[in-house]
């Protein structure tokens, strides 16, 4: 039997691969570290698409924070003082998000750093680094979930043991989506025929047709390609004179209506090749 000692509550905010739903899923009495919670996958029910295996978005001790999102944008950047504290904008979010820091410093030269944040808002994070920065520092912080990335300033320093510190980060432009992406364009119910080029499970290219069942600018679902079985693939799918590289990121569980169903996201920024069937996004009033 184990000792008296209980171990930590843990909440994880876990997305879907088809970026149709955010799930909090506690974890009662855990072992493991925050670090450790966000580096393992976790199973959550979509209600979508069912039962999925992700790593965390983000991760919080004890439960679901009540204010995650970051509230709006500043109408102005944000300021430093003279002491080099950052003049907070907007509510600040105890919330674990991993990212990539990275730059370039004078004591270092190039350097980039997997870690996660401390606390955040919609102008900036505090992060903990093993690599020396100074104050006034210009360097880039990319959002590991969404690979969103955002240029930054050093603005706050706090040495702590075993050789690391926290770290205050600013960003050029507070940006209230940074650490809640914001969702793709909805996806349009489209039955389009397409060429679908990959590597079957025996290692063999092939080539087949398949239907679409819905698309999006970043995305679609197919209907019919049984001869992918994991996430993590990567596709070509051509229409007429048009072709892009896909990524598989959700397959249609065994034994459902959704079994041959594979959802996919564009790798190629800009890359649409469903021309004039998504309808032209309205332009806002300025």
């Amino acid at each position: 039997m184990r000792g008296t000692a209980t171990g930590k509550n843990f909440a994880v905010l876990l997305r879907c691969p088809m970026q149709d739903q955010d799930t909090w899923v506690v974890l009662q009495d855990r072992s493991e570290t925050l670090q450790q919670i966000l580096a393992m996958q976790w199973d959550f029910e979509c209600s979508i698409h069912g039962v999925q295996r992700e790593l965390p978005v983000a991760a919080n001790e004890n439960g679901p924070p009540t204010n995650v999102k970051p509230d709006p944008p500043a109408a102005k950047t944000t300021k430093v003082r003279k002491s080099g504290v950052e003049q907070r904008a907007g509510t600040r979010v105890s919330l674990q998000v991993p990212v990539l820091v990275y730059g370039w410093t004078r004591s270092k030269g190039t350097f980039h750093e997997e870690t996660s944040t401390i606390v955040l808002n919609a102008a900036g994070c505090l992060v903990e680094l093993s690599a020396t920065v100074e104050l006034g520092d210009m360097l880039f912080v990319s959002n590991r979930a969404s690979h969103q990335e955002l240029e930054c300033r050093v603005v706050h320093i706090a040495p702590q043991a075993q050789r690391k510190a926290k770290v205050g980060l600013a960003f050029k432009v507070a940006t209230a989506g940074f650490w809640r992406v914001n969702r793709g364009k909805p996806r349009l119910p489209k039955t389009i025929r397409v060429w679908v080029r990959g590597v079957d499970r025996k290692g063999d290219p092939f080539t087949q047709s398949a239907y679409t069942i819905d698309i999006s600018e970043k995305g679609a679902r197919l209907e019919g390609v049984g001869t992918i079985t994991k996430p993590g693939e990567t596709i070509e799918l051509k229409r007429g004179w048009s072709k892009a590289r896909y990524r598989v990121v959700w397959i249609g569980p065994p034994g459902t209506s959704q079994a041959n169903q594979i959802g996919i996201c564009c790798m190629e920024d800009n890359k649409n090749i469903w021309g004039g069937d998504l309808p032209v996004p309205a332009k806002r009033k300025s």
